[in-house]
């Protein structure tokens, strides 16, 4: 399978089905036939009941391939087709605003034989269903790491187009193909095509309510009242997990009595992401996780990255093997998540009192020795006499040693308290440095006459830079001053070389031109400078005429009707372009007229490839070198692609035949 399948124009969900109206729908589309002399159709890549995906070649851009999305509403319905064809274009026009690199882009819409089609890019590989229904040929599923690196690569889409209040609505196996250039997985069919053909009933075939989603994996929330937040999104993507995981269809997994999902019985995965997944299954919508960050935190926190291989593996895990024939089925465990919380503590324990006697022992009281009588020491003289003698050594070696110490002076010790060490001052931290930035160059006309002064104020920050470009004749003298010293100019010539060696990098300059064509006054603030405002005069000053030689006067002729003056040519408005981080292109959206000329401002490198197509509008496009020199067979075009010979920032000049709207794909490649 190379695109979306069933799902790729799956029929929305009628509970109550229209009052004997069916859907007639157009045969299909033949090989081979050619589409707005444009788009030749190559197979049918999925039928649904509102419509067809086909596979074709977009001749516009090298036959490459697309794919081609047919509405076809009810037939016979007053108003019908206008209705649709309203709905269409404008739904078509939110998803167009769509531009991530794993979403296939929106291209255009067009509309022939009474047939609404929408162009998209063709994403080559196989959906996770096809994937799955090839594993469980083998016996096999996906492992908790393959499906955990499927959530890590995908929460980030989800969390694109909610930033823009889009709602996916219809996440499924069937919905995500595993692109087979990088091995990312691509979330398609939208619902686009569903979303209408459950909005766009007549009177007569209204159903009681319609929702959009497939059975089983959208949540409750949508399947009854057709309400889908950003974390109805997060329910189908879970669903979509443990289906990977289990091998078995959402309806296996379910108890729609308890409201109840039961997975766990069939596969064995970590208690952290078995948590995050019942709280994304959650049956009421304000208990799951809120917003896709929530999710990502979550996953953080409980299931560690380590290293899982991106999905599909080449030596997937086995599947879990069915369980053995049992006797009636035990009721379905509580779900652990609404269960509440109950406090617990250890047991008490009495503690036992230590008995104070041995209770097999008899008490007995204690033994007291008998000691013999001893003669006193007084009874004997010698010990009497060695007694005093002791006692007068004593107490002479006391007397001495009582008499030295009063006669002694006592030196108090001297404490040297240590120096108080001085503590060292911060030192003061190193400011960081600004971080680069890449540069920004805006460009704007003056139609500055001779004798006229014009004074332009404005504001730079220090990536920033402002050309002011005049249409002066040669002999005419310019003068430019800015007053700021943040703020330095430079006087560039038609060549977009300086007008002399003065004219660069300075707070002023005067000179005589000596060229006929455009001048460019640069501004830039000067280096080092974060910001800067300024205060631009420029002034005009018309070339002195040359004073005629006397010449014979000749014979009188009749004079010659002056010649009207040329018109001004219209005003060009120059506009930079920014890409989005991570895109590599863009739509512009504007109005315009023909007294004006939309020039935007692309940067691109040599070797890149640089597209640009009207996608809608009475307009015509003209590309630019980046000095401003037309390229050739560039002019006024529809569509214009090529390969760029060199860097710099290159100009597409969107002209218009009338007071119009309009809308210009630009989009920056790199060659594979």
């Amino acid at each position: 399978m190379l695109y979306d399948s069933s799902g790729a124009i799956a029929l929305a969900v009628h509970h109550r089905q229209s009052k004997g109206r069916t859907s007639l729908m157009q045969p299909p589309i033949q090989p081979g036939t050619i589409l707005q002399n444009r788009y030749r159709m190559l197979s049918i890549l999925g039928q649904g009941g509102f419509g067809r995906t086909y596979l074709a070649e977009d001749q516009g851009r090298f036959n490459e391939r697309c794919a081609l999305k047919e509405f076809i509403p009810l037939q016979g319905a007053i108003g019908m087709m206008d209705k649709s064809r309203e709905l269409f274009q404008r739904e078509a026009s939110i998803l167009y605003q769509i531009q991530h690199p794993q979403i296939p882009q929106f291209r255009a819409t067009f509309e022939e034989d009474q047939r609404l089609f929408l162009v998209q890019d063709y994403v080559e590989g196989k959906t996770y269903r096809a994937l799955l229904t090839d594993r469980q040929t083998q016996g096999l599923a996906f492992s908790e790491a393959e499906v955990t690196q499927l959530m890590r690569q995908l929460l980030p889409v989800l969390a694109h187009i909610h930033s823009k209040g889009i709602i996916h609505r219809d996440i499924a196996p069937d919905n995500i193909i595993h692109r087979q250039g990088d091995s990312l997985p691509v979330l398609i069919d939208f619902g686009v095509v569903k979303e209408l053909a459950t909005r766009v009933q007549s009177p007569e075939t209204t159903p009681q309510y319609t929702t959009v989603g497939k059975l089983g994996y959208a949540p409750g929330e949508q399947m009854q009242s057709g309400q889908a937040y950003p974390n109805s999104d997060l329910y189908a993507l879970a669903v979509t997990v443990v289906v990977l995981l289990t091998g078995k269809e959402p309806q296996e997994l379910y108890d729609d009595r308890t409201l109840t999902w039961f997975w766990q019985r069939w596969v064995n995965v970590s208690p952290g992401f078995a948590q995050v997944i019942n709280t994304m299954l959650s049956y009421r919508p304000g208990d799951r996780y809120q917003s896709v960050r929530d999710v990502v935190q979550a996953l953080q926190a409980n299931v560690p990255q380590a290293g899982a291989k991106p999905a599909p593996s080449p030596n997937p895990s086995p599947a879990p093997p069915a369980p053995a024939p049992a006797p009636p089925a035990p009721p379905a465990p509580p779900d652990l998540s609404q269960m509440p919380t109950m406090a617990v503590g250890r047991p008490y324990e009495p503690t036992q009192a230590v008995p104070s006697r041995t209770p097999d022992r008899a008490y007995r009281p204690p033994i007291v020795p008998q000691v013999e009588e001893q003669s006193s020491v007084w009874d004997n003289p010698f010990a009497v006499f060695m007694i005093f003698v002791a006692a007068a050594i004593v107490i002479g070696a006391l007397s001495w040693a009582i008499v030295g110490a009063l006669l002694t002076p006592v030196e108090h010790p001297v404490v040297n308290e240590p120096p108080a060490q001085e503590e060292p001052e911060p030192e003061p931290e190193p400011e960081p440095e600004p971080i680069p930035t890449e540069p920004i160059e805006f460009s704007q006309r003056l139609a500055l006459r001779p004798g006229r002064t014009e004074t332009i104020e404005g504001s730079l920050q220090q990536n920033e830079t402002v050309n002011y470009i005049i249409s002066v004749e040669q002999g005419q003298t310019l003068t430019v001053d800015v007053a700021e010293e943040g703020m330095l100019l430079s006087v560039l010539g038609p060549n977009r070389q300086p007008a002399d060696d003065q004219a660069e990098r300075v707070l002023s300059w005067q000179g005589e031109l000596d060229f006929t064509g455009d001048y460019t006054v640069q501004l830039s603030p000067v280096r080092g400078v974060v910001e800067s405002d300024y205060t631009l005069t420029v002034d005009l000053e018309a070339a002195p005429e040359p004073e005629p030689e006397p010449e014979p006067e000749p014979e009188p002729e009749p004079e010659p009707e002056p010649e009207p003056e040329p018109e001004p040519g219209p005003e060009i408005i120059s506009v930079p372009l920014q890409f989005e981080p991570g895109s590599d292109g863009t739509l512009i959206q504007g109005r315009s007229d023909p007294s004006e000329i939309r020039r935007y401002l692309v940067r691109a490198e040599a070797g890149q490839i640089l597209q640009a197509e009207v996608a809608s509008g009475d307009v015509r496009l003209d590309i630019r070198l980046p000095n401003g020199r037309l390229i050739a067979d560039a002019a006024e075009l529809l569509f214009w692609e090529g390969q760029l010979d060199r860097s710099g920032l290159f100009q597409i000049d969107v002209v218009a035949g009338s007071d119009t709207g309009y809308s210009v794909d630009v989009r920056v490649v790199n060659p594979e």
